[in-house]
């Protein structure tokens, strides 16, 4: 198709070509280093069995320990196979009731995220930021630009618990915070959902939070809530009401086109018989402060003790175990 001397003609169906052959290319590319990695592997033993060198030795156990990495990281890029996993991701942060400390972690969960995503390479940008009352947020909308970005961050819908002594009680209690994270694929003219216009509400407000003078000045932040279901998307990133409300289109479509997905889904499972204990919108990880260190995700049981790390960005083993059993169960 590249080669058609028409393919130019269209752009957007040229870079959408484009962008499905380097897809190709990048899981043909990597079987072939694994290949290759696996051959030198093979010509190493053969090696030692003629002279049981200690550096031929070293070399191979050195390629072994390369080898079983690349490995898995292949497996894990083929576990992203779903429609939309390599798209952008959308990820909101929804602070529970609890006021202050619960706005305080949803912050802590902002924080977390933005680390995470820097470790990956990816970018992102605030598309709503509402801050809390005294601290924290009351809610906030990233778009997280990144080959698989929705794939990985899918793992991460659901809700969040924290236990910990509060910074904000002078009485020093523990207390029990939650923050739902709503994580959506970005999708623009891909897929075919259309609203009525009689079907939303939409809602202009000044914005908040980061973003240069003007944004503060004018109402071009955007709401847009679906009637019948009752969903939400805003956007307040753009320099215009018109480019805000765009991009908060996009986002209840994606919405809309995910909810419809689950919807299948469940009925899907109904009709096997079978019977799953975590839903999307349930507890799915908690973060214990205090008394002890410990962060474990419900839904695998993996769990580590260096909270530190993962509320530093430290999540690829949390969302690999769960892509993991993901699979096993499909």
């Amino acid at each position: 198709m590249m080669a058609d001397p028409d393919f130019w003609n269209n752009q957007e169906s040229a870079q959408k070509v484009i962008k499905e052959a380097n897809e190709v290319k990048s899981v043909y590319q990597s079987f072939a280093s694994l290949e290759a990695k696996t051959e030198e592997v093979e010509l190493l033993m053969d090696m030692l069995r003629d002279e049981d060198d200690p550096d031929i030795r070293e070399e191979i156990e050195m390629t072994l320990s390369e080898l079983d990495k690349a490995v898995e990281q292949f497996e894990l890029d083929m576990l992203l196979s779903e429609p939309y996993d390599k798209n952008n991701a959308i990820i909101e942060l929804h602070p529970g009731a609890g006021g202050t400390e619960s706005q305080d972690w949803g912050e802590m969960l902002y924080r977390m995220y933005t680390r995470w995503i820097d470790k990956k390479g990816f970018s992102y940008e605030v598309l709503e930021y509402q801050s809390g009352d005294e601290a924290g947020i009351k809610s906030v909308t990233l778009l997280v630009k990144g080959m698989n970005a929705y794939g990985m961050l899918k793992a991460e819908k659901g809700v969040h618990r924290l236990v910990r002594i509060s910074p904000f009680d002078s009485s020093g209690r523990r207390h029990t915070s939650f923050v739902s994270i709503d994580v959506t694929p970005e999708i623009n003219d891909d897929i075919d959902i259309e609203i009525n216009p009689d079907d939303i509400r939409v809602d202009t407000f000044r914005a908040s939070g980061a973003g240069g003078q003007h944004i503060n000045k004018t109402e071009s932040a955007v709401r847009i809530t679906h009637k019948e279901t009752g969903l939400v998307a805003s956007s307040q990133a753009g320099r215009s009401q018109l480019a805000n409300r765009e991009t908060a289109m996009n986002m209840l479509k994606a919405k809309l086109y995910q909810k419809e997905m689950e919807e299948k889904q469940k009925e899907m499972d109904e009709i096997r018989g079978e019977q799953k204990e975590i839903g999307w919108g349930s507890q799915i990880r908690s973060y214990v402060f205090h008394p002890y260190s410990m962060v474990k995700d419900h839904r695998t049981n993996y769990e580590t003790g260096n909270t530190d790390a993962v509320m530093d960005g430290d999540l690829d083993p949390f969302i690999e175990s769960y892509l993991r059993a993901s699979m096993n169960r499909s």
